[in-house]
């Protein structure tokens, strides 16, 4: 079994007044146990309930960025260890090597063999961050991932990706290796496989770097995740040339949640913990499986010609915002012809 390593959750600027009540609570649990004290406790662990929930509940856009990239939020390796069995990783993609912001492997799940994708940021320290590049996948990472989506298909077994990324790598060796053409492939051939493929968004769900991995029938995303066509920084820098508005980039990118399932991009909100997946991964874990496990038994026993229809309908509508006569258009299309 493959374990990500534990990561000690550090509190965000917005979550200082979460930061003290804890830290209050730290400091009475040393006293000797009295009623007093249990009765204080008490009344602290009560507020602290309270202040969580007003500071989750009116988090800004770029406060939502920040979870979202938060050094302890769970990756891949932290559901896999909780939700699935008998992981087995799989490495390579046959043509150029190895890349380890990208896991793949084999497990089971409610009873089926499955094969898990999905990004790795690597949450320990330094040296595993690096290890993973930070969650930046490559060309080899991508051609990885399909590789072994090809084998589950061939194998007919459900395919589960959990996306987590800031975006595809950008650097010299990745483009010369073919990232875009790498990415651009990986969309075609997902869309087209004949397993169901079911994705959740755990994190940063950061431009192509992320797309080239969420193609599926149905695209679960956590509370706190984020899900854009490009970084804040990034767009702050083509629309203001300042990376200092990435607050104000992020506000109109539409990155949460709950606006993506207004906008038809995503299909489900998965609830986390309170203080977000970071403060509990295991009940993050937890909430995660009630969602997907019902998504995952409805695939698994859908007609298959039906779904990839539905699959490919899917994505035909994103972005379709009052485009009149498309229906007309696509109507006259023929299987050939898509």
């Amino acid at each position: 079994m493959v374990r990500a390593k534990a990561v000690t959750s550090e509190p965000l600027e917005f979550e200082e007044p979460i930061r003290i009540l804890l830290h209050e609570i730290e400091d009475l649990m040393r006293d000797p146990q009295t009623k007093k004290r249990t009765k204080a406790v008490g009344e602290l662990r009560k507020r602290l309930e309270t202040v969580t929930s007003e500071v989750y509940a009116n988090l800004t856009a770029w406060q939502r960025v920040q979870v979202a990239r938060h050094p302890a939020r769970p990756n891949t390796l932290d559901y896999v260890s909780r939700l699935f069995s008998n992981f087995t990783e799989l490495h390579g993609d046959r043509t150029f090597g190895d890349d380890h912001a990208v896991v793949c492997g084999l497990a089971d799940y409610r009873g089926e063999s499955i094969v898990v994708v999905g990004h790795q940021k690597g949450g320990g320290d330094t040296k595993e961050k690096i290890f993973r590049n930070f969650g930046y996948a490559k060309p080899e990472g991508y051609r990885k991932a399909i590789r072994v989506m090809k084998f589950a298909e061939k194998f007919s077994r459900p395919i589960i990706v959990m996306v987590a990324t800031p975006a595809a790598y950008p650097g010299i060796e990745s483009e010369e290796r073919g990232v875009a053409q790498a990415i651009a492939y990986n969309l075609r051939e997902m869309a087209q496989l004949a397993v169901p493929i079911l994705v959740v968004i755990t994190g940063e769900g950061g431009s192509g770097g992320a797309l080239g991995l969420a193609i599926g029938d149905r695209i679960l995303m956590q509370e706190y995740a984020i899900y854009s066509v490009i970084p804040p920084e990034g767009c702050a820098a083509i629309l203001w040339r300042d990376a200092n508005q990435k607050a104000a980039a992020a506000e109109a990118l539409k990155i949460s949640a709950k606006q993506l399932l207004e906008f038809g991009v995503i299909d489900e909100i998965v609830p986390e913990p309170k203080g977000a997946a970071h403060a509990d991964p295991t009940a993050a874990a937890e909430i995660l499986n009630e969602y997907l496990g019902p998504e995952f038994d409805k695939l698994i026993r859908g007609d298959p010609e039906a779904r990839l229809d539905n699959r490919y309908e899917k994505f035909r509508r994103m972005g379709n915002f009052g485009l009149e006569g498309l229906d007309d258009v696509e109507s006259g299309l023929t299987a050939e012809d898509r």
